[in-house]
């Protein structure tokens, strides 16, 4: 089992308050993303379920038993950092082994966890190498593992792949969410990449100086942003948001319509404008349109879109498509 349930969790430092105030369910197996920009208070939050920060106020339970007083290694729960901390005179058997060691586990037993882990991560052949001999990914893999063989009630990443190149960290959130499906565990995951959180997520949760904006699974999310913050935060690219006059045709303060919503056009539509910076990213093309009155507008198109710099184009965004705000920033129905 992992359920963890966050019950009022205060946390300051000083006068300073980080977490004013979290409620939040994170039920049995599900695979949950903390994000939001740096200093919002996603890894405090995490290291408050772990049990490397004390809670000022509130409560913590994890399978209904409360822990908020309890010290990290009686919660049952595995932490991966951003730093791999693998011991470097050791090989990558005796770095997995090494919780198991220092728990007394029998010797016999050790072998088999670590042997399985190996093999859960393809990392059976590497065994005998030392973390130095290793690249990042493997390295990675191997801090996994060490987690894996506890057997936690909850894994909690702590933005694990930040250190990987791009093309790695595409393959190892794909082998981190295929561990999820094999193992059903709880993960609990930060990160600031918004990408990383709609590819792996049952469930996000975005937050923002502390507090959590809105809690859903990605489409959720995307489709229905509770207000500015969630959805400028959520897409890639992210959504574009327009205030003035063309807001208040609308009824609404500011309005968003999101890149890949808006049509494009050499003949006519609701928006006139010229292209300014064309990014071409072989399957898509992210155009950056400076338009008159609105400002300038992000459409994503096809790859053979065949429009440069200086092209004269009109715009018209997908009426049904169309997001509303109000004056407080928050989505009007």
């Amino acid at each position: 089992m992992g359920m963890i349930e966050l019950k009022g969790v205060h946390k300051s430092f000083g006068g300073t308050n980080v977490i004013p105030k979290v409620d939040l369910a994170i039920q049995n197996g599900e695979f949950v993303v903390f994000v939001g920009p740096s200093g919002c208070g996603k890894s405090t939050l995490l290291r408050l379920i772990a049990g490397l920060e004390d809670t000022t106020s509130g409560h913590i339970t994890i399978d209904g038993r409360d822990v908020t007083g309890e010290p990290p290694a009686k919660r049952g729960l595995a932490m991966v950092f951003q730093s791999y901390a693998l011991y470097p005179h050791m090989s990558v058997y005796k770095n997995i082994a090494f919780p198991l060691k220092m728990a007394g586990i029998d010797p016999a037993e050790i072998d088999r966890k670590v042997k399985a882990a190996a093999a859960t991560l393809n990392l059976t052949s590497y065994l005998e190498r030392r973390p130095g001999q290793l690249s990042g990914g493997q390295r990675q893999r191997v801090a996994i593992g060490r987690a894996i063989v506890r057997q936690p009630k909850a894994f909690l990443f702590d933005e694990p792949l930040s250190n990987l190149d791009a093309s790695l960290r595409g393959t190892m959130r794909l082998e981190i969410s295929e561990l999820h499906h094999q193992l059903k565990t709880t993960m609990i995951y930060v990160t600031h990449d918004q990408v990383e959180a709609m590819t792996m997520a049952d469930k996000i949760v975005v937050l923002n100086a502390g507090n959590i904006e809105q809690v859903g699974s990605p489409m959720e999310l995307y489709r229905n942003p509770r207000n500015l913050f969630v959805a400028g935060f959520i897409g890639s690219p992210r959504m574009n948001l327009i205030s003035g006059k063309a807001a208040e045709e609308h009824g609404a303060t500011t309005i968003g319509i999101r890149p890949e919503h808006v049509s494009i056009s050499k003949t006519g539509g609701t928006w006139s404008g010229t292209v300014g910076v064309a990014e071409h990213l072989g399957s898509d093309t992210f155009l950056h349109v400076h338009t008159d009155g609105v400002g300038t507008i992000t459409v994503r198109t096809g790859g053979e879109i065949g429009l440069d710099h200086g092209a004269k184009v009109w715009l018209t965004p997908q009426p049904d498509k169309l997001h509303r705000f109000d004056k407080e920033g928050l989505a009007i129905a």
